[in-house]
């Protein structure tokens, strides 16, 4: 599993940005651009994502650093700063992308996942929840020595789910996205699956599908 590091002094944000990442990467957190840079020097990192205004050592001068020690892992930059020139001093520093805060989360994981692909990193086709592991290679969900294999479909749409933890996605966005744009399944075929995931997946107390009231279905993780 890849390993990112998030360098951030605001605690409310470091966690929501490991809360949304750590069910496929391994994370690390440093407070600030120092701490950042004497893990990256001992560990082993895939992606960094650091804010610009940091204590000690802000973004600017931790990825200045970074670049000119020879590291080459991919970086995103985190800040409220949003001029044009603000930007081209970031990515004059090294930075390889650039999100204004707030941050919206599903945005960051997309720009995280094209990243990874560039750098050829190679991403665990899996999701990982306490205990619980979901591995897309294999339609497989486990736990310790406990493991249940779903049909591909059912399999799909849990993945989706909790992919986007407290996401709420609609009965046709769910059909699109798993079944297709041309499929003539219908919203029952939804409620359907939804009622056999629960069903078997009940023994598993790291997550559960959530109905929202005539909005759609949200995964909601409970670890």
């Amino acid at each position: 599993m890849a390993t990112i590091l998030i360098a951030e002094d605001e605690k409310n944000i470091q966690l929501l940005i490991q809360a949304q990442l750590k069910a496929f990467y391994e994370i690390i957190v440093a407070n600030d651009g120092l701490e950042a840079m004497e893990i990256i020097e001992t560990t082993h990192i895939d992606l960094l994502i650091t804010d610009i205004m940091m204590p000690r050592m802000d973004g600017i001068d931790l990825v200045t650093e970074i670049r000119q020690s020879g590291y080459k892992m991919p970086i995103i930059m985190l800040t409220a700063k949003q001029t044009i020139s603000d930007k081209r001093t970031g990515f004059h520093s090294g930075a390889d992308d650039y999100l204004t805060k707030p941050v919206n989360y599903e945005e960051l994981i997309l720009r995280v996942e094209a990243l990874m692909r560039r750098a050829h990193i190679e991403v665990a086709r899996q999701i990982k929840i306490g205990e619980v592991i979901l591995n897309e290679d294999t339609y497989m969900i486990s736990k310790n020595n406990y493991g249940i294999e779903l049909p591909k479909k059912e399999f799909a749409l849990l993945f989706k789910l909790l992919s986007y933890p407290n996401q709420i996605f609609t009965k046709n966005q769910l059909l699109d996205e798993i079944w297709g744009f041309d499929s003539e399944s219908g919203e029952d075929t939804i409620k359907t699956h939804i009622s056999r995931i629960r069903k078997k997946c009940e023994i598993f107390e790291e997550f559960k599908i959530k109905t929202v009231k005539g909005l759609g279905y949200k995964g909601e993780i409970l670890v």
